[in-house]
């Protein structure tokens, strides 16, 4: 299999920092052409798996614009440019929940659209997680911090209590390496 090439970029809307849309065209690599491939930049970001030293994980109680109900949520955001994903997970892990851990783990680097683009999910496991001060989040939404057991965790994403993907695929792949199978 050979990869798609890119022949021409055009920006259609440079929104803000957070939402830049594209029209590609592409080559396939049977030689045809397509004029008109929409793909969407938005910045890359960092999920958090964290686990305090008494087993308990780290969750939000929020309410996010793309969904109406309370669902649960891990901490993370956008990276700054030019900031290593693992600085940016330290940082978002100590900025939301006022914690900060000494063990971490990647549990990979995904993209979040494989057809349009929309930027690289880093996904991180954090164990030993311990209080060191304040909140210093500038979030949006508001949030109720929680710590769950892990069988309060395996029962929410049972019952889908995390609305968002990289969410529900970081807590599966941290549940994953921290029974011992990756």
């Amino acid at each position: 299999m050979k990869p798609w090439k890119t022949l021409k970029r055009e920006v259609i809307l440079r929104h803000n920092k957070f939402l830049t849309v594209e029209r590609h065209t592409v080559e396939l690599p049977d030689g045809r052409v397509i004029p008109d491939w929409p793909w969407v930049v938005t910045p890359d970001y960092v999920n958090v798996v964290a686990v305090t030293e008494d087993g308990k994980f780290l969750c939000f109680r929020q309410v996010k614009y793309a969904f109406s109900e309370v669902a649960l949520a891990l901490a993370g955001g956008y990276l700054e440019p030019d900031e290593d994903p693992l600085t940016a997970a330290q940082r978002e892990l100590r900025e939301e929940t006022g914690y900060a851990a000494p063990d971490w783990t990647a549990l990979g680097q995904y993209v979040v659209d494989a057809n349009r683009g929309a930027g690289t999910a880093y996904l991180f496991l954090a164990r030993g997680a311990h209080y060191v001060g304040e909140i210093a989040s500038d979030d949006l939404e508001e949030q109720e911090l929680v710590l769950l057991s892990r069988a309060e965790i395996a029962a929410a994403l049972d019952a889908g209590g995390f609305k968002i993907l990289p969410w529900t695929a970081a807590l599966a792949l941290a549940l994953r390496r921290i029974a011992g199978a990756g």
